[in-house]
């Protein structure tokens, strides 16, 4: 099965991130990142009775998760998680 998570950032600062995730922009949750320890914390869950919440941010913060680390702290304003 393919999966699709589109991430949209919302605000970013030296601290933290946010991003609005989910299967596609009608049905969308919220994850936050902190920079600084580094853990994820979901805002809003995602109104889907299809698929448990914790299958897309398990899935989104796999993603932020690369930014991090991978890619230099770098948060682009859309990204995705495919698989």
């Amino acid at each position: 099965m393919a999966t699709y998570i589109l991430l949209l950032k919302e605000y970013e600062d030296d601290e933290s991130v946010v991003y609005k995730f989910g299967p596609n922009e009608n049905t969308m949750g919220k994850i936050k990142l902190n920079k600084i320890t580094r853990k994820f914390s979901e805002l809003e869950e995602i109104p889907n009775k299809d698929l448990p919440s914790t299958f897309y941010f398990d899935r989104a913060a796999q993603r932020l998760a690369v930014c991090l680390v991978r890619e230099g702290g770098v948060f682009p304003e859309k990204t995705a998680f495919e698989s």
